[in-house]
């Protein structure tokens, strides 16, 4: 398969354009685990620190647009089912238009998925503790295991160096798992597995 060709399967946009949960609505929430908890370049009504229920990060997605090329693509964050894992991030509250870009920006892959959102308490230290009971429906851009940018699993060293070694249009791949460990402790959240890749990036 040609690099070309590769890009042009990658490309969720117009699909993502007619999964429209929300028609109607006047202002949307939005989940964010990855970058988007700590690059929201977009406009946004207002943020809330939450999690959702079910999930794990894990840095199994290739990234052939944003933190590596087509012929050395590096890895960022998507999400796995885990029956009681909790997985903390920030929802944005946003208008239906600031989709349109964000689909872009997400279209190596990923895909709006519907899912749950629980606001944590602001009153309450630690994420961990996961005490928040108000909810809401909300988004998230989910990049599942038959996209085809898909990479999957692999020791932590191997995900690591390869991470180390990525570098694309938006810079380093190294500055994401770094930026999105730093993010996380902020919130007081948890995650078993970005901390001990970050441990192992350190060492390259």
């Amino acid at each position: 398969m040609t690099i070309c060709c590769l890009i042009t399967m990658l490309d969720t946009t117009a699909l993502n354009q007619q999964r429209n949960f929300f028609e109607g609505h006047a202002a949307i929430w939005l989940f964010g685990y990855g970058s988007l908890i700590w690059k929201a370049d977009f406009a946004y009504l207002e943020r809330r620190p939450a999690y959702i229920h079910g999930w794990e990060r894990r840095f199994w997605q290739g990234s052939h647009d944003h933190r590596g090329t087509p012929e050395a693509p590096g890895r960022v964050a998507t999400l796995i089912r885990a029956k009681d894992s909790i997985c903390h991030g920030m929802a944005y509250r946003i208008a239906p238009e600031v989709l349109a870009p964000l689909d872009v920006r997400e279209k190596n892959g990923y895909l709006r998925e519907k899912v749950p959102l629980t606001f944590m308490d602001e009153k309450t230290p630690g994420a961990e503790k996961s005490s928040g009971t108000e909810q809401s429906e909300g988004l998230i851009y989910l990049a599942s295991d038959d996209n085809p940018a898909f990479l999957g699993d692999a020791p932590l060293d191997e995900i690591a160096q390869q991470i180390a070694n990525a570098h694309g249009p938006s810079g380093p791949n190294r500055d994401y798992l770094v930026n999105l460990a730093v993010a996380l402790r902020e919130l007081g959240a948890k995650d078993a597995h970005i901390f001990a890749l970050e441990q192992q990036l350190s060492q390259f």
